[in-house]
């Protein structure tokens, strides 16, 4: 018998719903794919599209439930509703590639909280790990509101542009002569509000590390006092 060439793979690590599931002690039973429908009267899918009994969202009915405002539109609330189960179902799609990949590294990586408090750069890395995990790199799915269009790398690096080699010479000649311009002219470049930018974000920095030092200052103070107080009692 002839060694393996590369490590067997690794299991899985169970989703939250799994592990809930065997928590509860929850089986999966097999169903059919095909339910009747009595509407259409013939054998349909039971999700997706063209599925039995419809999408209550493209019905030309919809019924106003006990206690609701007569006033609303059914039909709206019904789409935001399935907007929002489109939306819930994706970000634990995309939790349960994050844990995946945190247990598939070696190296722990930085911690992601799969509980719904997690910053802007750790839903960011999320959702680059998520879509670079495609074939195509992402290439063919759906756009979140906020992503650039532009396909993310497997490294995280934004891919460069060239210029076309045959396209608009006065362009390139204008870009040139203002590139000459600028090396030649004995003023330095600068940009007044990218410079004042900055200089705001790092006084906003200094502010925001200054009170968070004063804080901790204040509770281990606190904590102190109590501490203090607590060994006069015993002595006492």
């Amino acid at each position: 018998r002839l060694p393996r060439e590369k490590p067997p793979p690794r299991p899985r690590p169970p989703t939250r719903w799994e592990q809930f599931a065997r928590l509860k002690g929850i089986r999966r039973r097999k169903r059919t794919s095909l339910v009747w429908d009595e509407q259409a009267k013939e054998w349909r899918r039971r999700w997706g599209y063209r599925r039995a009994g419809g999408d209550p969202a493209r019905a030309w009915l919809a019924e106003v439930p006990e206690g609701a405002d007569p006033e609303e539109d059914q039909f709206a609330r019904l789409r935001r509703e399935k907007r929002e189960r489109v939306a819930r179902n994706e970000l634990n799609r995309l939790r349960n590639l994050a844990r995946a990949h945190r247990a598939g590294t070696a190296v722990p990586a930085a911690p992601l909280h799969p509980t719904g408090h997690q910053s802007r750069e750790e839903l960011g890395h999320v959702a680059r790990v998520a879509r670079v995990s495609t074939a195509s790199l992402g290439r063919f799915q759906p756009r979140l509101p906020k992503e650039s269009s532009e396909p993310p790398s497997r490294s995280g690096g934004r891919k460069r542009r060239f210029e076309p080699l045959l396209g608009n010479l006065a362009a390139e000649r204008s870009r040139q002569l203002e590139l000459l311009r600028d090396m030649g002219s004995k003023k330095p470049v600068l940009d007044i509000t990218r410079a004042v930018n900055k200089q705001l974000r790092q006084e906003e920095a200094e502010a925001a590390a200054a009170k968070g030092k004063k804080q901790s200052q204040r509770g281990k103070r606190g904590r102190r006092q109590q501490r203090v107080g607590r060994s006069g009692k015993k002595s006492g």
